[in-house]
């Protein structure tokens, strides 16, 4: 069966032949492998790549332990989805991590009380998202290892402190500073390869302390001057106000479906979901089950959306939230 590789497979096979370092090498052939069509015929194909994708990490992941002088600021992903929050000084971050998720930040009214990335776990239903709190970018200040930690995120909450009429102000300094390190904050999500030399980093902006004095006239200035770049929430870490909404929005946009798995003859685990992009296929899933699966799954049995109980379905068949899949090798 032919391959029917596309221009776009060829160009990041072409960069990745070119490529001299082995992360940005790595990069291509994340590329290579989301482009590589998913059918039989390029299931050999499939195989190579993720072989060459983890001796890659591997070699990686051997340079930076022989060449590390200092702590990593690079957060190892978990959960649904990575989630960095960014803002100015004194606009609620450190708060607003503490009440969403397990994690126990220093909180204190005064500017840089965090100076490390803290990371916390977001429970949402029966799955959880990560968070990471990050130190406040200023006109004059902003770590520069906040580059690698923005780039690597999956997306952003643009925390706004709405008790103060420098939010405006502060608010487009942040996104400003971060742009001119080339991350683009952007109001929608958005999956692009590692290579991208500019980051678009889709991003909800979080008003926080709604509970203040004139915090809607504040909002809505935001929302105006800004063009409704980025979809807008109000909360108060302070009260809990608006805190399930955002939890809700944080999943929406993170735009993920849980699937369940079950061995022949038992009933699913509906407690412990695998979390997939939208558009994910049943060989994505049988490679997060198992890396064995990708050379021996034979077909796979659905029960849900637009399927009867059962159902036989390819390796290339659309999963939807909910979805409970018995893979067979």
């Amino acid at each position: 069966m032919p391959a029917n590789l596309t221009p776009q497979y060829l160009e990041a096979e072409k960069r990745y032949k070119a490529a001299k370092d082995p992360e940005e090498k790595l990069r291509e052939l994340e590329e290579m492998i989301r482009l590589l069509p998913k059918h039989k015929g390029t299931d050999h194909m499939l195989a190579d790549l993720r072989r060459r994708r983890s001796a890659l990490k591997k070699e990686i992941a051997k340079a930076h332990a022989k060449g590390r002088r200092g702590p990593s600021y690079r957060i190892p992903p978990e959960g649904g989805g990575q989630v960095v929050l960014l803002g100015p000084a004194n606009a609620g971050k450190s708060q607003l991590l503490r009440r969403l998720t397990n994690a126990s930040p220093e909180v204190a009214a005064f500017p840089f009380t965090t100076r490390e990335p803290v990371p916390g776990m977001m429970p949402y239903e029966n799955i959880a998202f990560q968070l990471i709190d990050t130190p406040a970018i200023t006109a004059d200040f902003m770590f520069p290892w906040m580059v690698e930690v923005s780039r690597n995120a999956d997306a952003a909450l643009l925390v706004a402190d709405l008790s103060t009429d420098d939010t405006l102000e502060d608010t487009i300094t942040v996104k400003e500073r971060l742009a001119s390190k080339k991350v683009e904050l952007v109001g929608e999500l958005v999956r692009e390869p590692g290579g991208n030399p500019i980051r678009h980093l889709g991003t909800i902006l979080v008003g926080n302390k709604c509970d203040s004095p004139e915090a809607a006239d504040r909002l809505e200035l935001l929302a105006e001057i800004l063009g409704n770049a980025f979809p807008m929430i109000a909360v108060s870490a302070e009260t809990g106000e608006g805190l399930e909404e955002l939890r809700n929005r944080i999943f929406k946009f993170l735009d993920v479906i849980r699937v369940y798995t079950k061995v022949p003859g038992k009933k699913p685990d509906l407690n412990s979901p695998f979390v997939l992009p939208r558009g994910s296929t049943v060989m994505d899933l049988a490679e997060e089950v198992h890396r064995e699966f990708v050379e021996t799954l034979k077909f796979a049995r659905l029960w849900g959306e637009g399927a009867y109980e059962g159902q036989p379905v390819k390796r290339d068949h659309v999963l939807h939230d909910g979805d409970v899949v018995e893979l067979h090798a």
